[in-house]
């Protein structure tokens, strides 16, 4: 027995953790007290060593100084008081009126809203909760099929998973080791594509079904003409500022993400003062969310951390290594079962713990088979964003139920009775944005230039590389340029040029003239 656990040590501590995960176990202490279980299976077997947990407090203040981590509580807070400062609401409804005329206008502009929330606030919860109070009462109010209008204000909150500035992205470029403005620049097209196939399902559907998503009728659309156009340009400033205030200000190389969020988090203040929204209760409230996510983020991540470091003592990720690269079709073959494998875990994982126990077990695999990675960020980012919107356990379908409506009510405006918003439609309503996150999946595997052709390519092959050490009594040269290299030539030093320099006793009979 004790020879068949130490041949299968790796295999066994990652069946346990999915049975521990499946029974419903916290996550991050599962991780932390399976690592340390197996860690002292491993040593009573002769696997490991004691001295290898004496790298543990290291790793874990490492987690605690790591900077760009810095980024999550940054634009936690900055979501939260976005949620609160109004701008959800005025851009609802300024956009609904634009729209109003056409089938399916409303659909139209919880998607476009969506998408701008989603490059404001970066945080899922409070897109779809927005959203949920203000647009979904309006729609109901003017016969919008539940299932459209509950898929379609849940599909476009999660859109803050995959446009900048989202906190997944950040978390993956974490793990990854790449660089979160390379991760940014990466995921905006592909961003903007899933927003325009939301758009494109609501212009199909309405147009098979015109009654599932009909247009406003003209005692509803109370803005027109050149009081729209003024109306619509005055509430799109403040979101296009703050997006450029973020966004803008990392990809021009003028603050890292951690001082964007900052900065974003600084502008949200500033928009819920000009709103008059801005109170101790709200801040306080905004500050008590953000400790919590920030809290169970690194709670995940120390779990992880335990975790790994047993993990990879008993050999666990070249065992993984072994199992995914010896996959039938290549680097195919090996990101069509690592999509597939993403996509069932997300049945019952978020994508903080997908981020964290899933993805650096992987990224070496895809690093060996050449895979871009960020661009397997990317992709990875938009197959986990099915994890908020999965039956039964999608958090954007929790979201959305803890706002709809449980009861009949009466509207107060058309004094009609509304009947309750149903689980089984908010569940069904979510399966064709599912459909359709998967679609993207295949997009960006068929056309990976959705994302690298975003990234500024560097001309110089780090393969080639040279770092040229001086020899003692070897003069240094510091007005070459440095040695790159040539094929065929690695080594090779070209001798510097005496007649180039001027020695240290003239120099100083220069200045001593002066």
């Amino acid at each position: 027995m004790s020879a068949f656990i130490a041949a299968n040590m790796a295999p066994l501590m990652f069946a346990t953790l999915v049975v521990f995960l499946l029974l419903g176990y916290p996550v991050a202490f599962a991780l932390a007290a399976l690592g340390l279980s197996f860690g002292f299976l491993g040593v009573e077997l002769g696997l490991l060593t004691p001295a290898l947990y004496g790298a543990l407090p290291e790793r874990l203040f490492g987690i605690m100084s790591n900077d760009t981590l810095l980024a999550v509580p940054f634009f936690t807070f900055m979501g939260l008081i976005l949620e609160r400062s109004g701008m959800a609401e005025d851009l609802l409804d300024t956009i609904g009126q634009l729209f109003g005329p056409v089938r399916g206008g409303l659909a139209y502009a919880v998607v476009l809203v969506g998408a701008l929330l989603a490059a404001t606030t970066g945080v899922v919860a409070a897109s779809v909760i927005s959203m949920g109070l203000i647009s979904l009462p309006i729609m109901l109010r003017y016969g919008y099929d539940r299932r459209l209008a509950t898929g379609v204000i849940a599909a476009s909150g999660t859109l803050a998973q995959i446009i900048p500035p989202s906190l997944v992205l950040i978390v993956l470029a974490d793990q990854l080791g790449r660089s979160v403005g390379d991760m940014y620049a990466g995921a905006i097209f592909p961003g903007l594509v899933l927003t325009a196939l939301y758009v494109s399902y609501v212009f199909g559907r309405t147009l098979i079904y015109p009654q599932s998503g009909p247009a406003l009728p003209p005692e509803a659309r109370t803005l027109r003409g050149w009081r729209l156009g003024a109306r619509v340009l005055f509430v799109l400033i403040p979101p296009l500022a703050l997006i450029f205030l973020v966004l803008g200000t990392i990809f021009l190389g003028i603050a890292t993400p951690t001082e964007g969020g900052a900065m974003g988090a600084t502008g949200a203040l500033a928009l819920a003062l000009i709103n008059r929204r801005l109170s101790w209760s709200l801040l306080k409230q905004a500050m008590n969310s953000t400790a919590k996510l920030t809290s169970f983020v690194v709670f995940i991540l120390v779990g992880a951390t335990v975790f790994s470091l047993t993990f990879r003592g008993v050999n666990g990720d070249l065992w993984v290594e072994h199992l995914l690269t010896d996959l039938p079709g290549g680097a195919i073959g090996f990101l069509i079962v690592v999509n597939v494998l993403v996509f069932l875990l997300a049945f019952f994982l978020d994508f903080f713990e997908l981020a964290f126990i899933i993805v650096p077990l992987l990224a070496p695999v895809a690093d060996k088979l050449g895979v871009d990675l960020i661009w397997f960020g990317v992709l990875l980012g938009v197959n986990m964003q099915t994890s908020f919107m999965h039956p039964p356990f999608g958090f954007a379908l929790f979201y959305l139920r803890s706002v709809a409506p449980t009861q009949e009510y009466m509207d107060k405006l058309s004094r009609k009775v509304i009947a309750p918003v149903t689980t089984g439609q908010i569940y069904w309503g979510a399966v064709p944005f599912v459909v359709i996150q998967v679609i993207m999946v295949g997009i960006l595997i068929g056309f990976p230039q959705l994302v690298t052709g975003n990234l500024e390519k560097s001309k110089v092959d780090p393969s080639k590389v040279q770092i040229i050490i001086p020899q003692e009594g070897q003069p240094e040269d510091e007005s070459a340029p440095p040695d790159f290299g040539a094929p065929g030539q690695e080594g090779e030093t070209p001798a510097p040029e005496s007649s180039e320099r001027e020695s240290a006793d003239d120099l100083q009979k220069e200045f001593g003239k002066k």
